[in-house]
């Protein structure tokens, strides 16, 4: 097959579903389809490059030209509405390459909206997270859990988030191009439970098949080990802690656990630093910023407990499963789509969101009891092959051989087990 993708980012920015776009893309293509990606172009990268077998276009939509919009320049995100220039430097792609599938992550996916019956192609729609009702995409209403959207709310919520210049038009554009993203789509495909649920897809009738997101079967080989920046790392046992470091993450309440431990092993955070992050750090604490994802595995390799305190509701736990992937135990958050990868008691604990004492408490019995580690670490690397490349991407596959035959699509949601 032809696949063209459609990513908002494309290593080597990175995150989640970065690495994910990423490694799907190049799975796809050693297993002999043609793939391309189109992603936004950021500064000092290359318009056009190959990556492992996969052609990477870089392109430039109106907000890429207006520098000083965004507070990170290196991620300057797709609008939630159609931007002209954008859907015009896709359609230059398309009509170069020809693709049989489009397989959109995130709000890039409006941009194809007007061009999807022109294509020919077949739209699938990854759902990394709740951008489809939510225009902060985390369903986090004023600093807690939103129980579910509404019009005047969601503006108010976008416009005390963005401001009233970005907040008003992202919400507006998000609630109208929601709708019509829904009657486009051949097939979403949501990577867990939590993401059916909050995006309501059962509620709006739309077709959509739970697949999860994977690691390569070789992760494991993936690490370095003669970069320098790794001395920062402590020598013997470390809990380490990947993501961005903000309160949504359960920094904060990690934190204030890892105060409550006696005389505990140090805490590594590696992730990007935001305005918003705790200022007041225990002693012991090592932030050492955005890492290569080479680098983070490796530090994964090292660690003694990978830690997913998230307050949010993750939709998977990408992080979770990479630590798992590197035989490591986890103590996360039972919230979102994490409780889809940790079986706890089994593979690491699973605490209430926001408990400071219940994470505080998991963590003492595992820093204090190395065997329960090992037992489990392996634990958790048994069930880590469960989302690996050669047993999620041949769904992937078979899902794109459904849509293509729409004589085998029901007009009704489609769920399928692990």
């Amino acid at each position: 097959m032809r696949i063209l993708m459609l990513a908002q980012f494309y290593p080597p920015i990175i995150g989640g579903e970065e690495t994910y776009t990423r490694n799907l893309s190049i799975a796809l293509a050693q297993r002999g389809h043609d793939v391309v990606v189109a992603t936004l172009w950021s500064p000092g990268l290359p318009d056009v490059t190959v990556d492992n077998g996969v052609r990477v276009y870089r392109v430039k939509g109106s907000l890429q030209h207006l520098p000083g919009l965004y507070s990170d320049e290196a991620r300057r995100h797709a609008p939630p509405i159609p931007d002209p220039l954008l859907t015009l430097a896709l359609r230059q792609v398309i009509e170069r390459e020809h693709p049989d599938i489009v397989h959109a992550h995130n709000w890039i996916v409006r941009s194809f909206l007007p061009l999807k019956a022109w294509s020919g192609a077949k739209l699938i729609m990854s759902l990394h997270d709740y951008s489809l009702i939510c225009a902060k995409k985390n369903l986090i209403y004023h600093d807690t859990l939103c129980d579910g959207p509404a019009f005047t709310k969601c503006v108010s919520c976008a416009v005390d988030f963005y401001g009233v210049l970005k907040g008003l038009p992202t919400s507006v554009g998000n609630w109208i191009m929601g709708a019509s993203e829904r009657h486009t789509v051949d097939m979403f495909v949501p990577v867990s439970q939590a993401v059916v649920i909050f995006d309501r897809l059962v509620e709006s009738k739309v077709p959509y098949q739970v697949i999860s997101n994977f690691v390569p079967d070789d992760l494991a080989a993936l690490t370095s080990s003669d970069d320098p920046r790794l001395e920062q790392l402590p020598k013997g046992d470390f809990l380490l802690f990947v993501g961005d470091l903000r309160p949504v993450k359960g920094l904060d309440v990690l934190l204030a656990a890892y105060r409550k431990l006696s005389s505990p092993p140090p805490l590594v955070l590696i992730g990007r630093p935001l305005p918003d992050m705790p200022k007041d750090l225990p002693p012991n604490v090592h932030i050492l910023n955005t890492w290569p994802h080479e680098l983070v595995m490796h530090a994964w390799k090292r660690c003694a407990i990978a830690l997913a305190p998230s307050t949010g509701r993750e939709t998977f736990g990408y992080v979770v499963l990479e630590a798992m992937t590197m035989g490591k135990p986890v103590v996360a958050s039972r919230i979102g789509g994490i409780p889809d990868l940790v079986a706890d008691g089994e593979t690491g604990y699973l605490v209430p969101p926001g408990d400071e004492n219940a994470l505080c408490n998991a963590l003492h019995k595992l820093i204090n009891d190395p065997a329960l580690r090992e037992q489990m670490g392996t634990a958790g690397k048994k069930r880590a092959e469960l989302f690996k490349a050669s047993s999620i991407v041949p769904q992937i596959e078979a899902m794109y051989e459904k849509v293509s035959r729409p004589s085998t699509l029901q007009q009704t949601a489609i769920q399928v087990d692990r």
